[in-house]
């Protein structure tokens, strides 16, 4: 009986101490989230993770723990298009907020505009949605903007195809012309943008037919030997020719790379390519000064890939796999939450390995290593997403999301730190 007992207890003991390090995520199969989830964050290392957040937003102007209410900028059966998506969001230098997206007039190709709406107090009023640019029945979409912190000046990187053409056929050599990276820029804080020029030549290759900006937004290094380069994330297709790696359409398969300017956009350059199998990608700065690329990934693991640059972006690492970050194989946001010397990341995605649903952010104090953060912004139908930080501090997310369908509305929202740890 005694030996039956230290067994048990041997048990015990081991099955606590393993729970120490068991990794925390939102999703439903591992763990039991109460019904309210809008009121319960779900926290790994809670009183330390509290504890360093105090610290961080113990000097920030105005933080109260907070969320406002949800504002929908588009939706399915607004005056003008079928349909809206692809959400972009950016602060510019005089910190009015810029919602771009796509308004379609169908699926995912066709006859597609580039759309945005302007908020001069933080996102409590917007315009009305105004056209960047319209090319008759041809597709012009894909917004990635950045802004340039030196000059002002707001660049909009997007992507052309004519409206005939659809995805599969310019991936696989049979329509009549190749997807073309375009770039258009503002200097009068988003009112009205140059028109767009073609940069196909020095930012895509031969064999890339398929080719995208973000979706989401590009960014401005801010510390070491490339500060100020501009950094924007894209994907294209390319010929495959491994055979132990994912494919598309038989032999055509998806990577990613960025463009970047040293000149203040007047010219671009292209970064060596990250494959296998990713694509619709964001990237950061880390606090060491390298970048991070995260992007949506077809190797059937279920959850990001992730790519490291030491060079400012010009080459870069291996694909690894967050385990945490886990996606149906989607769109996803990740910005950097910078103040003093803190060096936060937010993440955001629909947080489910099956179905696009649950939009989630996440917070990370360790340049994406660990995720101790995580709640739920919409537990419904949610897909793309766009994350950005306020010049008070706050963070806001535009996002897809619906009762039935993820491509319903596209929802804009704000709320604190504090309230994303519960505090």
């Amino acid at each position: 009986m005694d030996r039956k007992i230290s067994k048990y207890l041997m048990l015990i003991f081991f099955l606590c101490f393993g729970l120490q390090f068991c990794p925390v995520t939102c999703a439903k199969e591992n763990l039991n989230l109460t019904t309210d989830k809008s009121t319960h964050p779900v926290i790994a290392g809670m009183s330390e993770t509290r504890d360093a957040l105090r610290k961080i937003t113990s000097g920030l102007p105005n933080q109260k723990r907070q969320r406002s209410g949800k504002t929908v900028l588009y939706y399915i059966g607004m005056p003008g298009y079928n349909r809206y998506r692809i959400p972009s969001l950016i602060v510019t230098k005089k910190g009015t907020l810029l919602a771009f997206c796509e308004g379609r007039s169908g699926g995912d190709s066709g006859d597609i505009d580039t759309l945005v709406r302007r908020s001069e107090d933080g996102g409590d009023t917007w315009s009305k949605y105004q056209v960047v640019w319209s090319d008759s029945s041809n597709t012009f979409g894909n917004p990635c903007p950045v802004v340039d912190q030196i000059t002002g000046r707001i660049y909009l990187l997007s992507t052309w195809n004519l409206g005939t053409d659809n995805e599969s056929q310019i991936i696989s050599w049979k329509s009549k012309d190749v997807r073309h990276p375009y770039v258009c820029y503002c200097d009068d804080d988003g009112k009205t943008w140059s028109k767009p020029v073609c940069i196909s030549d020095i930012a895509r290759l031969d064999d890339w037919r398929w080719y995208a900006t973000g979706p989401g937004i590009g960014i401005q290094i801010k510390w070491g030997k490339y500060t100020g380069r501009l950094v924007i994330p894209c994907d294209h297709s390319y010929t495959e020719t491994r055979d132990d790696v994912f494919k598309r359409n038989n032999k055509y398969g998806y990577g990613s790379h960025v463009i970047y300017s040293d000149d203040h956009g007047r010219t671009w350059q292209i970064s060596e390519t990250i494959t296998p199998g990713c694509n619709e990608s964001q990237v950061v700065e880390l606090s060491d000064g390298s970048l991070m690329m995260n992007m949506r990934s077809y190797n059937g693991k279920q959850c990001r890939a992730v790519s490291i640059s030491k060079d400012g972006g010009q080459s870069w690492s291996e694909i690894t796999h967050d385990r945490t970050l886990i996606e149906p194989v989607c769109q996803a946001s990740m910005v950097t939450y910078s103040y003093g010397n803190n060096n936060l990341i937010l993440f955001s995605n629909p947080a489910d390995k099956k179905s696009r649903i649950r939009m989630t952010v996440r917070l990370s104090f360790d340049d994406g290593r660990t995720w101790p953060v995580c709640r739920i912004l919409h537990d419904g139908p949610a897909a793309y997403s766009c994350l950005a930080v306020l010049e008070n501090g706050e963070i806001a997310c535009f996002y897809e999301a619906g009762e039935k369908s993820p491509y319903e509305t596209m929802i804009f929202e704000k709320f604190t730190l504090e309230w994303l740890s519960g505090q």
